[in-house]
């Protein structure tokens, strides 16, 4: 039974606000209905409460546990069973730049919202409210969270709720008409959907965990600064990525605005089984001093990851997406649309994938070599079997052994292409990353096993397992700027295997001092 003292709640109804009216008209009744009233109110609060506002807390779920392949320790960050966490890419900064909390995403915690992780506490907090769209871009210089959403004036938002009601009704007739089950039908509504650009923001997370702590939040437009609008014609414009500076935010546009923008340029076309990676896209950046928008220029292909280099302002890394091999994977340029060029020109039997910047001049990538040469002698139209992807024949003769193959390392100024270690069994480094010091890269496979490559000597460590097969995405490595650990996704501690976790493998004190100062 759920008990409220009266004048405890009188206190809560004030501070809320949104009650305070219910309260007063039920202060003049006897206390048999006023309790009968506490209850009900109290649900209202839960329900609203469930629904997620900024500033939210949630109790810590930290666990420390010692792996159970190589005793390295893991502190688990979450451990509830079956919300769905789920860590950014490892293109991307993991942590505030105090290097106390990691941002991360819980589709039944809280769905469509950031939180924050106290490494040491385990303390969880909701840093955004109403959701975004785009990359979670962490700032390493402030205590600051970027993110977009679209962007509706008055008339827009009238527009979309309009939309959003006549498509209510439609599904509602839908299923009254008996619908089966996936099966397919356009929505075809009197109002269209209306197009609207995206909003860049910037939240002040300092503000937000203290504000949290103390119990008294204000308003969610109180912590965020609208940085500006991307125009409605560009297309697309969620945000992908910080520069070096962090005073430009690259972003994608859509595919007519890139078109009109091409000139004679020649289109790539489709690569691969998946019939992707054709273009044309576009890349332009947002100034967040002023909220002008740049384009930088038309791409011929279809652009997948991008990244910023931190180091350097101005300088974004991306790449040719066709949802396995690209002809050339990696590429870069400046915000200009200069120096626009492949980072690592592939030969054809390469099968590269996941960069990462880790230092001022490298990326970190993997060459595949998880295709048995007897399968691959020839190319063919032969599409395999689509359960097992990655192995069909139309790929073309790539990804085996019988080339070099591992996690390598790029520089971004010589092209410099260096081999830095591979996993002799099994289907070698998926996911891959570096630390900052330039002394390790990091790589997960396909059974979920994390590794560790000395970079001056080329040993392979393998650093944990038990990170489950059957999980629902991958560990998906990233180094701590400090070097002092590695932030995985990990379905160990889940009862389904598939669940994720957000899990923190500490570097074992003998590597930290392998190359201590």
């Amino acid at each position: 039974m759920l008990v409220l003292h009266p004048f405890r709640f009188r206190d809560t109804c004030i501070r809320c606000g949104f009650v305070v009216r219910l309260y007063n008209f039920f202060n003049h009744v006897d206390m048999r209905k006023f309790h009968y009233f506490l209850f009900a109110a109290a649900m209202l609060m839960l329900s609203v409460s469930a629904q997620g506002q900024i500033g939210r807390r949630f109790p810590s779920e930290r666990k420390v546990v010692k792996d159970p392949v190589t005793g390295v320790e893991l502190v688990f960050l979450t451990s509830q069973q079956g919300v769905g966490n789920a860590k950014p890419y490892q293109t991307h900064n993991q942590w505030t730049c105090d290097g106390k909390w990691v941002i991360f995403t819980s589709s039944q915690r809280v769905q469509g919202e950031a939180l924050l992780v106290n490494e040491e506490t385990g303390d969880i907090v909701q840093v955004t409210e109403g959701g975004y769209n785009g990359m979670l871009n962490l700032s390493r210089k402030e205590m600051k969270l970027y993110i977009s959403r679209p962007h509706y004036d008055k008339e827009t938002r009238k527009q979309l709720d309009k939309y959003n009601k006549e498509v209510a009704a439609l599904r509602k007739q839908m299923q009254a008409s008996g619908q089966q089950a996936g099966q397919r039908q356009q929505l075809q509504t009197k109002t269209p959907r209306p197009v609207v650009g995206n909003e860049f923001v910037a939240i002040d997370l300092s503000a937000v965990l203290a504000d949290s702590e103390a119990g008294k939040m204000k308003k969610m437009s109180e912590y965020e600064t609208v940085l500006g609008v991307t125009p409605v014609e560009w297309g697309g414009g969620t945000l992908a990525a910080l520069d070096g500076d962090e005073k430009i935010a690259f972003f994608s546009v859509g595919r007519e605005y890139a078109a009109s923008q091409a000139g004679d340029m020649v289109m790539e076309k489709t690569f691969g089984p998946r019939n992707m990676g054709a273009g044309p896209s576009g890349l332009a950046y947002m100034d967040l001093t002023n909220g002008e928008c740049h384009y930088i220029r038309t791409i011929p292909f279809q652009v997948g990851h991008i990244q910023g280099n931190p180091w350097h302002a101005k300088e974004v890394v991306f790449c040719w997406e066709t949802g396995g091999k690209a002809p050339t994977r990696v590429w870069a340029m400046n915000a200009d649309g200069s120096n626009y060029r492949p980072v690592y020109k592939e030969a054809s039997h390469d099968w590269v994938t996941h960069e990462a910047v880790i230092t001022e001049d490298e990326i970190v990538i993997a060459v595949l070599g998880h295709r048995p040469i007897s399968e691959t002698q020839e190319a063919s139209d032969n599409t395999g079997d689509p359960t097992n992807p990655g192995q069909e024949l139309s790929w073309g003769y790539s990804g085996t052994r019988e080339y070099a193959t591992g996690i390598a390392t790029v520089n971004l100024r010589t092209r410099e292409f260096i081999l830095e270690g591979q996993i002799p069994f099994g289907s070698g480094f998926w996911h891959v990353a570096g630390s900052v010091d330039g002394n390790w890269v990091a790589g997960d496979d396909f059974a979920r096993n994390i590794y560790l490559v000395d970079r001056h000597t080329h040993e392979l460590i393998h650093l944990s397992a038990g990170h489950k097969e059957t999980a629902s995405d991958h560990p998906h490595p990233t180094f701590k700027p400090d070097g002092t650990a590695i932030e995985i996704q990990s379905a160990m501690l889940q009862e389904d295997g598939k669940s994720r976790d957000i899990c923190i493998i500490k570097m074992p004190q003998y590597l930290l001092d392998r190359y201590k100062k």
